[in-house]
């Protein structure tokens, strides 16, 4: 299943041990002047060790008016060369090649991060940004030329393989290849030959500073998914101009920021969706291409590259969940690999907040550098109360520090919330996350107390040194008058088929994650839907996951009220207030209005005399992220 993606590449001299690739992921772990830290060498020593063939850094700004990020990496004076220097070299140890991604944000950026005007061809503004951007000169173009030569030679003295230009996602370079961005009349607009004047020059500087045996990658959007913007048609002609211009590699991707959910997909798009575009652009040039977008399984990538629509495979966020998948891969230990959900919590979701990238379901993530699960000093009866992904995390590292583990689950089944949140379309994927855990306690020899609900004289008999009470949280119910109606049900039992949905008019109370999710997995099931949210927006204002869920909705035809208060639940109708009072026709009312922390064992616990140690929604309501992070940080430190 495996022969096509463990196979080496020789390219100019170097050979890629295998075509598993990390694509370049800003993670900010840098510091503010763009030096390296050794959390930032430590993460990426990680995938080299965890046999990556071929791993492209994050973006490393050639001006510090092109950072995109707070603390992004960068390679804009001589003076940041030195700490660079031993990523390089840590990564060769383990045969890896590696090269750094060389960029400028152009208008994709703001005054916020960089302390000044953002630039760009023309004075087109990001619809993200909301910054107009000043048009550069036609001296500032070559002065940017420059800049890019000299990054590339940076790299060079730091020991990197080569560098791959960041033609893709609506950056600088790519602002000068679309027209959707490139308004100019100069030699520098117009014309596509213009237009890819700017690219081809930075190329041949970059060829001419570093020599032929530097790799050259070249990172372009397949298709920017935005109004005017270039289609596969004009990327396939313009792969072969940059092949003719001296590009050793090309990396196929798509979308631009005013596509945000087409540059980091969620659970909601297909594996692979992109594949085409990198099997189009492999039809006209003769140098391999590198294809990426949602594969997050070694057969996904393996299957790719037999059909001939790549010659590499960029599996970013699987990177970021399992750094080990191609060892675990080539060892045959499929079974252990942890596969990236496309939660997009813990990466694109932290870095929109200019916060450091984690990963909800890799809680090592950005802490490879503190080594791992130590033995502990001494060893624990641990019981952990509660099945769900908190008390899963806990109990694999509890039980990885060297601890006698058991753990409690009142279900007949673990996953706790997660479990459930799996029952809606696209979101079958944490199924094989929770199946992983729970294979690593099988493996570590956990065992897990199913139908088993905890109660203080259990423990008691159970005689635990310390309890991890991962008991989760349970529905709220909103003081709205008529809510205690037989035609009134929580969301959580509608998914797991414990209540029906009576009739086909139905009102979903509450536009967060769940409510939006459950009024699609309605829809789906034909009931017409109306969705009713107080906030200005659904999916609690998460841009990137509004984007990808309202055209869904929309498609199945669900209403979406937003600034929306519920006043009454009546037999057969919701009555609701956004300016004026609304009639809703409801055959059956869904709460999804959040949850609260499920307390009182807790405290009875405590009273008793235990030592216990609440994480996760038990202790206070969060995501997936933040609970595997409390889990495994309690854990290790018992």
């Amino acid at each position: 299943m495996f022969e096509k993606v463990t196979e080496s590449y020789v390219i100019k001299g170097k050979t890629i041990k295998n075509r598993f690739t990390v694509p370049a992921m800003v993670t900010n772990y840098c510091t503010n002047d763009g030096k390296a830290t050794e959390q930032y060498i430590a993460y990426h020593e990680a995938k080299a060790k965890g046999g990556w063939g071929l791993i492209i850094t994050e973006d490393y700004a050639v001006d510090p008016s092109g950072k995109g990020y707070v603390n992004v990496a960068g390679l804009w004076n001589d003076e940041q060369i030195e700490s660079h220097r031993e990523l390089p070299r840590r990564v060769h140890q383990y045969g890896s090649v590696i090269l750094a991604q060389i960029y400028h944000c152009g208008r994709q950026t703001n005054s916020r991060i960089t302390g000044m005007q953002p630039v760009a061809p023309s004075a087109v503004n990001c619809p993200i940004n909301q910054e107009i951007p000043r048009e550069l000169t036609v001296t500032e173009i070559k002065e940017l030329i420059k800049k890019f030569g000299d990054t590339a030679e940076r790299a060079k003295k730091c020991g990197f393989d080569g560098v791959e230009i960041h033609g893709g996602h609506g950056y600088l370079i790519a602002e000068f290849m679309s027209p959707y961005t490139n308004k100019r009349i100069d030699e520098y607009g117009g014309s596509l030959q213009n237009r890819l004047r700017f690219p081809v020059e930075i190329i041949k500087e970059i060829r001419e500073r570093c020599g032929e045996d530097f790799l050259i990658d070249f990172r372009i959007s397949g298709d920017e998914k935005i109004e005017g913007g270039r289609t596969i048609e004009d990327t396939r002609a313009i792969a072969r101009v940059l092949e003719q211009a001296g590009l050793d590699m090309i990396h196929i991707s798509c979308g631009t920021y005013g596509a945000l959910n087409s540059i980091i997909p969620t659970s909601v798009t297909a594996h692979g969706w992109i594949v085409e575009y990198a099997a189009e652009v492999k039809k006209v040039v003769e140098i391999p291409v590198i294809t990426v977008g949602r594969i997050n399984d070694p057969m996904l990538a393996d299957s790719i590259l037999k059909a001939g629509k790549a010659d590499f495979v960029a599996m970013g966020r699987a990177s970021l969940a399992d750094p080990e998948l191609p060892n675990k891969t080539a060892e045959g230990r499929y079974g252990e690999i942890r596969r990236c959900i496309g939660c997009n919590k813990g990466c694109s979701g932290q870095l929109n907040m200019q916060k450091t990238v984690k990963c909800a379901i890799n809680p090592e993530l950005g802490r490879e550098y503190e080594g791992g699960v130590k033995p502990a000093e001494a060893k624990k009866k641990v019981a952990v109360i509660g099945a769900g992904p908190a008390g899963l995390q806990a109990a694999v590292t509890a039980k990885e520090a060297g601890h006698d583990v058991t753990i409690y689950e009142k279900q007949n089944a673990a996953g706790g919330q997660f479990r459930i949140a799996a029952i809606p379309p696209f979101k079958g994927e944490i199924t094989d996350y929770l199946n992983r855990q729970l294979g690593e306690c099988k493996r570590l020899g956990i065992e897990i107390k199913y139908n088993t609900a905890a109660t203080a004289e259990l423990m008691k008999e159970a005689a635990p040194d310390v309890i991890i009470y991962a008991a989760g949280a349970v529905p709220v119910t909103p003081k709205i008058p008529g809510v205690d109606g037989p035609n009134v049900v929580y969301a959580n039992d509608v998914l797991e088929g414990k209540s029906p949905v009576s009739g086909m008019n139905v009102a979903v109370i509450g536009g967060g994650q769940v409510g939006a999710e459950t009024a699609h997995h309605l829809a789906v099931q034909l009931k017409q839907v109306t969705l009713v949210e107080m906030l200005p927006a659904i999916m609690g204002g998460n841009l990137a996951e509004i984007l990808a869920m309202t055209p869904l909705l929309l498609q199945r035809g669900v209403r979406i009220m937003t600034g929306t208060a519920v006043r009454e639940i009546r037999e057969r109708e919701v009555l609701v207030n956004n300016g004026q009072d609304i009639s809703i026709p409801a055959d059956t009312v869904v709460l999804a209005v959040g949850s609260r922390s499920d307390t009182k064992l807790k405290d009875e616990l405590a009273a008793a005399g235990f030592d216990v140690r609440t994480i996760g929604d038990a202790g206070s309501v969060r995501d997936v992220l933040c609970a595997n992070m409390e889990a495994y940080d309690t854990a290790r430190n018992l």
